[in-house]
């Protein structure tokens, strides 16, 4: 099973948390070709904010309408009066109007963003190198593509108009109130300022809590997608309880988090809710006793229209602290999902002109000096060297670890090759001696002063009597330097192969990890697409996508025949199997089918013989399945690898015995080559691993 490896992972202690707001602005810049619609959506969000401020105004002009009519003989003036209610049925019309078509803009922006970082993450995707995709779950990164971007998506929906809405209802209430009567004013403010601090405190304890529930959804997402896509293999090693541990303790913190985060959030309504009522009975309390000792400043209406601006003033305090809960769970979200988006990507290679044709290939490989580390403290590949001819089959055998398929990631560039770096001094430095094919500048003044690329460097090269003073010097492929085109006696030290110590004497060396090479191209010179169109690929792991068989096999080639098709599946073994289905080749593939792993290897191995290409690599394919089907296939990779140069990598090693010529490495290094029979002879590590397989038969 997939492990989780070093990815950025479990947020558990350490000082309390804030909400990331560079994620928060990052995410404001993102929506800023949606801003003309958010524009609009603030203003009718204000437009709605200032009809319900004007509206306890107006209320309170009716209540004194009526209690004037009631102590008057005449009445109440019901034109006058209808006159107010009028004109509040039609201004809180429009508020509701303004907030409904409020609330359809920010659908429309909403969607649009959440559509919109959805396919950057796809595209993004396509541009990351395997190395992030082999330290990161797949559950982690299907959590940011989903979860992440919901609650992006949840928050911009409401959040953003909200704020706006909520902080100009709390300014033109407090503006209303100090205007009416300030004594109540403050009695309002004053209520209202407990609230205002428990929120505060709340946020500032909940938002640790909401950043490690995003980050336990992730975790969780993992080890459920690993286990069920594991589920035989947990199963075989009757290995339930320590799965079920591990989903429980990952759980158990998801639970615990959420439960903090959601307890702490809920708080807030409530206590709001609570200043909110203190404030109505203060407000009667003190209206009433201004009232009786004779203030011409308070009327009924004034008491009443206070009851309202107080829950109104509560109200927009409610909304910025829910808004505040929101904007933690957003930062929190646009964190993971911005940091997906910031990955280091693959090089962009559209300025690249080489390209070979998959039809005039022939087919010779040479791997030339490769030294290769995924970290930098282990070197996996030393020195690597080989030239192979066009057609030729060649296995790569050896022990575990040994460097098989870092050889095979190299070749198709799923891993990279270091470009050659410039040593000075034997200090390794970053400069790049060939850069996207331009060679690096150099120039040594009167003063041994080292510049690099126009730019003076800390650097002084003592041993700079045979370069040129001022002059601009280059590489060449060789590592020779020259001056103005010509050659000069200068050459630096190369370092390859298992060189550790830099050379000591000053001046300059060349930290050097080698080339492959197609037909005698450079594959950096090629794009990785055109490298991946001249190789069928067939992986010890099967992979069939949710369609037909058709559709498998034909994946990604147009124009395939069903003689075309009949011809590969009988040369794997599957055209019987097929026939016998009801729908032939349109059979849709589902678990209801049934296929065994031996029918889904022979059905890649099909796919790889319709595409055709003119170099193979074949990774354990035979691994998944019985000895008798295993002959099948064998003798159709045999007719498939004829006039193509093919890799094969193999533990089983008698299924390589008639390749043209065997390469067996231990660690990293190639101790022995030839054929089955030269390699026996020996009676060197290659014998030992083959003897060792029929050891115990």
């Amino acid at each position: 099973m997939a492990g989780f490896g070093p990815k950025k992972m479990g947020l558990h202690g350490g000082p309390r948390e804030k909400a990331d707001m560079k994620s928060v602005k990052k995410l404001f810049a993102y929506c800023k070709p949606y801003f003309p619609s958010i524009i609009i959506a603030l203003f009718l969000a204000l437009v709605g904010a200032i009809a319900t401020i004007v509206g306890p105004d107006k209320i309170s002009e009716m209540m004194d309408i009526i209690t004037s009519g009631l102590t008057q003989v005449a009445g109440i003036d019901m034109d006058e009066f209808m006159s107010v209610v009028i004109f509040l049925i039609c201004l809180y019309a429009a508020g509701a109007l303004a907030h409904y078509i409020q609330q359809f803009i920010m659908a429309g922006v909403t969607q649009k963003t959440s559509k919109r970082l959805r396919t950057d993450i796809n595209k993004k995707i396509n541009k990351l190198p395997l190395r992030y995709f082999d330290t990161t779950t797949r559950g982690d990164l299907l959590s940011r593509v989903t979860n992440d971007v919901d609650t992006i998506a949840q928050s911009l929906g409401s959040t953003i108009a909200n704020l706006v809405n909520a902080l100009v209802l709390f300014l033109g209430v407090l503006i209303m109130m100090f205007t009416v009567n300030w004594i109540l004013a403050l009695v309002t403010i004053g209520t209202s300022i407990l609230g205002f601090m428990l929120m505060f405190i709340i946020i500032g304890k909940s938002q640790k809590y909401f950043s490690r529930r995003q980050q336990n959804i992730g975790e969780m997402n993992g080890q459920i997608e690993e286990v069920y896509t594991n589920h035989n293999v947990v199963k075989s090693y009757t290995a339930e309880n320590d799965v079920k541990k591990r989903f429980s303790d990952i759980n158990n913190k998801l639970y615990e988090n959420n439960f903090k985060s959601q307890c702490l959030g809920g708080l807030m309504h409530p206590l709001m809710g609570f200043a909110g009522n203190l404030s109505y009975a203060a407000i009667f309390i003190i209206g009433v006793a201004l009232i009786l000792n004779g203030s011409d400043a308070i009327t009924f209406g004034t008491i009443i229209s206070f009851t309202i601006y107080a829950r109104l003033f509560s109200q927009p305090l409610t909304t910025i602290a829910q808004s505040m809960n929101m904007i933690q769970q957003t930062a929190a979200a646009s964190k993971r999902v911005f940091e997906l988006l910031e990955e280091e990507e693959m090089i962009d290679e559209s300025q690249k002109k080489v390209h070979l044709n998959e039809n005039d290939t022939i087919g010779s490989v040479e791997f030339r000096n490769v030294r290769f580390a995924y970290n930098a403290d282990k070197t996996i590949i030393n020195n690597f060297n080989i030239k192979l001819a066009p057609g030729q089959k060649v296995a790569i055998v050896g022990p575990t670890g040994a460097g098989k398929t870092t050889i095979v990631n190299l070749l198709m560039r799923f891993y990279e090759l270091r470009q050659p770096r410039l040593i000075i001094n034997g200090e390794m430095t970053d400069y790049k001696v060939f850069d996207n094919g331009k060679s690096i500048r150099i120039m040594v003044n009167d003063n041994k002063e080292l510049f690099i690329n126009d730019e003076k460097t800390k650097y002084h090269i003592s041993d700079s009597d045979n370069l040129p003073k001022n002059k601009i010097l280059k590489f060449n492929q060789d590592f020779n330097l020259s001056a103005d085109n010509e050659d000069i006696s200068y050459k630096a030290t190369i370092v390859t192969g298992n060189d550790i110590d830099y050379p000591k004497s000053y001046g300059f060396a060349v930290a050097y990890y080698g080339y492959i090479f197609i037909d005698d191209v450079p594959t950096k010179s090629m794009t990785r697409e055109n490298i991946h169109d001249l190789f069928d690929m067939i992986l010890q792991d099967t992979w069939l996508f949710d369609g037909t068989i058709r559709e498998n096999l034909v994946y990604n080639k147009k124009d395939v025949s069903n003689e075309k098709l009949d011809e590969v599946c009988a040369a794997v073994g599957l055209k019987h199997f097929i026939h016998t289905l009801k729908k032939g080749y349109d059979t849709k593939l589902n678990n209801n089918l049934g296929l065994s792993e031996g029918q889904k290897q022979q059905l890649t191995i099909a796919r790889a013989m319709i595409k055709d290409s003119p170099l193979l690599i074949l990774d354990e394919a035979t691994s998944s399945v019985d000895t008798r089907t295993e002959i099948v296939i064998q003798e159709a990779m045999d007719e498939l690898t004829k006039g193509r140069t093919s890799f094969v990598i193999a533990h089983r090693l008698s299924t390589i015995k008639n390749a043209g010529i065997i390469l067996v490495l231990k660690d990293g290094d190639i101790i022995e080559h030839g054929n089955h029979s030269e390699l026996l002879a020996k009676n060197g590590f290659y014998a030992e691993l083959y003897n060792s397989q029929f050891a115990q038969v």
